[in-house]
């Protein structure tokens, strides 16, 4: 599998994964026109659109490419989200002819309720779930449900290569070294991510295994980020007032 981050909007990334032969997937494309400039000059041809959930930066270019493309369309019965004609839901394993690739669906509530990742192949694509050093905001679920979500990507491979969707890495890492600032990863992790941007080049795809080594809503379990949380007189006996504690810190954070 051949892969890019093609960006979008402000700060968006449309995942575009391609076979040898050039058929090629796209994963929520929130506009048209830089998947089209990308298949173009690589001489891919699109087959399919996976989607993870209804925001617009996330489907906005959904309807043209159908208009252009003779494509599958994957998504939740969510209704928010047009064009489909694909329904995926928890536990549905999907298999994309061409480029040949097979899919497990995971349920992951909490940014929006029906938001589900896509891993397989060697990639999680997770939306605004996960990010790279953080996790996606709170707009429809509950804390509970974004932990338990997060929970669910555990079981996976740490050379999982996790596909998000937008460059928040050095600003999720500015909040990170907040809290645990004696991560040495973390540190590490900062210093690349800055060369990486010096350089023009996305700071994604990271590895599922760097970001429980990096990301402290993945680390609610370490004594650090209790620590934290308690220094902020915060409830903290639970892994969910940790993890609540982490988010609305970061939704306020200016650093």
């Amino acid at each position: 599998m051949h892969w890019v981050p093609v960006a979008a909007l402000s700060d968006n990334y449309i995942w575009l994964v391609a076979d040898d032969e050039g058929n090629a997937f796209v994963v929520d494309p929130g506009e048209a026109a830089p998947v089209e400039a990308a298949l173009a000059e690589r001489g891919w041809t699109l087959r399919a659109i996976l989607l993870t959930h209804h925001h617009n930066d996330h489907i906005g270019g959904v309807s043209d490419l159908v208009a252009r493309h003779d494509v599958e369309v994957y998504a939740t019965g969510d209704p928010r989200i047009q064009p489909k004609n694909h329904f995926v839901e928890d536990g549905d394993v999907i298999t994309l002819e061409s480029p040949r690739a097979t899919f497990r669906v995971i349920a992951v509530p909490g940014h929006t309720t029906t938001h589900v990742a896509y891993v397989g192949e060697g990639f999680l694509f997770c939306g605004d779930t996960l990010f790279s050093v953080g996790c996606g905001r709170l707009f429809e679920g509950t804390p509970e449900q974004m932990l338990a979500s997060l929970d669910r990507f555990a079981d996976l491979p740490g050379d999982t290569l996790v596909c998000c969707a937008h460059e928040y890495t050095a600003a999720n890492i500015r909040f990170a070294l907040s809290v645990d600032p004696d991560n040495g990863p973390l540190r590490l992790r900062r210093d690349e991510v800055a060369r990486l941007r010096e350089e023009g080049r996305p700071s994604v795809p990271s590895r599922l295994a760097d970001e429980y080594a990096t990301n402290p809503f993945l680390r609610v379990d370490s004594e650090a980020i209790a620590r934290w949380v308690e220094a902020q007189g915060k409830d903290h006996a639970t892994r969910a007032q940790r993890f609540a504690a982490l988010r609305q810190a970061k939704d306020t954070f200016n650093a």
